[in-house]
């Protein structure tokens, strides 16, 4: 029978007593999902009303994620009211996409915080001049301190405080290969380096992987195949996999690299963040090993700095070159605050909290989403999504997307063959820990719910 809303029982406004009606009537299994509702005009004509009051109901069913019209086919059912309490909710934590950690909220760490740049204000004008490249005495020390917790003591004509990871990884890049040269990466690599990659006109290619990463087997073979000019690896809590190389792999990798005399570049923005060490190549290989430290994900991604050791003092030459003509020097004022920081152990407490709050989301992740529908680290700061047939990588971000909540498709991170069906969902960064388990709640929700019955958020 043609579907008529019951307004009798409603002392509603009319507009807003349509919109209850469907949403009992899809509750009590009148309407099902799927069902068409009759044209606004019909229903208009069939209720003796005006045609805005109907309109006006279609629009605030479709508000609440009950009903959506598709153009030249009618309006049909979406789902059941929860469904539609569910987008509303999920709209309070909007971008899941940008891989930051947990912004800290403790009163007595902001103290702290506020303290070291009250310090670093106590020599003002003095940040505001030209400093020498590569950091001061001071902060080397500071950066030597810091690097000492991954078992690193590199020799200060080694290392060099850089205005950041990306500016790091573009010089050291720059000076390894040229335009049309093959630079070797994970299969599923960061974006970053992909960006880095084209803009310098190198060829990336991405290397076989399997549950340890990136096989001995697949580096060996691309050596003798390609002659590449480095091998680029985000080895700890990698993203977007989260993954961490074994510390077998990681020798029997340094091995084949050794082999080949093939430069590694080592990308380590997470490598501070996991209690349990395993040693980075820049200790088991360093005569072959640029190591870039970053401080965005174990600090904050606004504190523009990062720690470079070089394979040796003459290697770093035509680095040096390469970073001062494209920045001069890293911001004074930046590297400061993070010497601070660091000697007085603010850094160490940053580091603390973003490691119990990281896992305290991921503990979330694990009770909200489906048993084994996700892929993470107990510290890392996303989630790696293979998704369920039916869906595929673009229908469910866009899914996501309608409802208010940003994750990034495989596409970005593809390196080595087609995009796998899975995308990256990121749960630090400013978004609250309440924020976060309601856009969980969806994503569960959607990974449950097969695609057809979403296709208006398609």
């Amino acid at each position: 029978m043609p579907w008529t809303p019951d307004l009798t029982l409603s002392d509603k406004p009319r507009y807003l007593a349509i919109a209850d009606v469907i949403a009992a009537d899809v509750t009590s299994g009148r309407l099902a999902v799927g069902d068409r509702l009759p044209p606004q005009r019909t229903l208009a004509k069939r209720l003796d009303m005006d045609f805005t009051t109907v309109a006006r109901g279609y629009a605030e069913a479709r508000k609440r994620g009950l009903i959506d019209s598709r153009v030249g086919q009618g309006t049909f059912v979406l789902g059941a009211p929860k469904t539609a309490a569910l987008r509303a909710s999920a709209r309070l934590s909007a971008d899941l996409t940008m891989n930051l950690p947990p912004e800290p909220t403790e009163p007595e760490l902001l103290e702290m915080m506020r303290g070291g740049l009250a310090q670093v204000g106590r020599d003002l004008v003095g940040r505001l001049r030209y400093q020498g490249f590569g950091g001061s005495p001071a902060d080397k020390d500071a950066a030597s301190a810091w690097l000492g917790r991954r078992a690193l003591v590199p020799t200060q004509d080694r290392l060099f405080v850089t205005p950041g990871a990306h500016a790091a990884l573009l010089g050291i890049l720059g000076i390894l290969a040229k335009p049309g040269d093959v630079v070797l990466c994970e299969a599923v690599t960061y974006p970053g380096v992909r960006a880095i990659a084209a803009q310098l006109g190198i060829r990336l290619v991405g290397l076989a992987m399997d549950a340890d990463g990136v096989t001995p087997a697949a580096l060996d073979e691309a050596c003798e195949r390609l002659g590449p000019k480095a091998l680029y690896l985000n080895p700890t809590l990698q993203n977007p996999t989260t993954l961490t190389i074994s510390e077998e792999r990681r020798a029997a990798l340094a091995d084949v690299a050794r082999l080949h005399d093939l430069p590694i570049v080592e990308d380590d923005a997470y490598g501070f963040i996991p209690t349990r060490k395993i040693s980075p190549f820049a200790a088991i290989a360093p005569d072959l090993t640029w190591h870039v430290a970053g401080l965005a994900k174990c600090i904050g991604a606004g504190l523009r700095a990062a720690y470079v050791v070089a394979p040796s003092a003459k290697a770093s030459w035509p680095f040096v070159a390469a970073l001062r003509a494209a920045n001069v020097m890293a911001s004074p004022l930046t590297v400061a605050l993070a010497t601070a920081w660091i000697e007085d152990g603010t850094a160490d407490a940053i580091l603390r909290f973003i490691r119990a709050e990281t896992a305290a989301r991921q503990k979330l992740a694990t009770e909200i989403l489906p048993a084994g529908s996700f892929v993470a680290d107990p510290l890392s700061f996303n989630l790696w999504i293979p998704l369920p047939a039916p869906w595929n990588r673009s229908s469910f971000v866009g899914h996501l997307r309608d409802t208010g909540i940003g994750v990034v498709a495989s596409d970005a991170f593809a390196a080595g063959g087609p995009p796998s069906e899975a995308v990256r969902v990121c749960i630090g960064g400013p978004s609250t820990r309440d924020e976060i388990r309601r856009a969980l709640e969806f994503i569960g929700h959607a990974l449950a719910e097969p695609p057809e019955l979403a296709s208006s958020y398609i």
